[in-house]
């Protein structure tokens, strides 16, 4: 999954990772464009030196089924972000109700190094803690850029 995901992101090739797609596009882009060869997900390799993904805070390793995030949560895209595929996608909104179900999610110990290597996280939850919509944009001055390299942690689903 981490070569497909760098294949895609260097070639240009369209990606749209969803939950798992996420968490290894950022795992991805952390070794390869953020210099972090080490990068790894705590789900995988649970005590990796390097955790951008990390199993998340409130969960319960003990009793599994309903201490997972579940269920339709609220994606705040944040400000600055109108030139965002996915929130255009979206028909331009502020925010979208989609649905969860994760443990793990992004480390927060890792989101400034990722998105000052324009790995931005466009959509967060309610507090700003979650990350949930990453987008490389079509254009940068700073960063990589691609014309649909996205992810989401939720599960979108098909409502009309």
């Amino acid at each position: 999954m981490i070569s497909a995901a760098k294949w895609a992101r260097e070639q240009k090739i369209p990606y749209f990772g969803i939950c798992l797609g996420l968490q290894t596009a950022a795992i991805e882009f952390a070794r390869n464009v953020c210099g972090i060869p080490g990068a790894h997900s705590a789900e995988l390799v649970e005590d990796t030196k390097e955790p951008v993904v990390i199993f998340m805070p409130e969960g319960s390793r003990t009793h599994l089924g309903g201490t997972m995030r579940l269920g339709l949560r609220t994606t705040l895209f944040q400000q600055g972000t109108e030139w965002s595929v996915l929130r255009k996608l979206y028909g331009n909104t502020v925010e979208v109700h989609e649905r969860h179900r994760h443990r793990y999610e992004i480390n927060p110990d890792y989101i400034d190094k990722l998105e000052s290597n324009g790995f931005l996280f466009v959509g967060r939850d309610e507090k700003g803690e979650r990350m949930e919509i990453f987008e490389l944009p079509s254009k940068s001055e700073t960063g990589p850029s691609h014309p649909y390299y996205v992810g989401v942690q939720y599960h979108p689903e098909l409502k009309r």
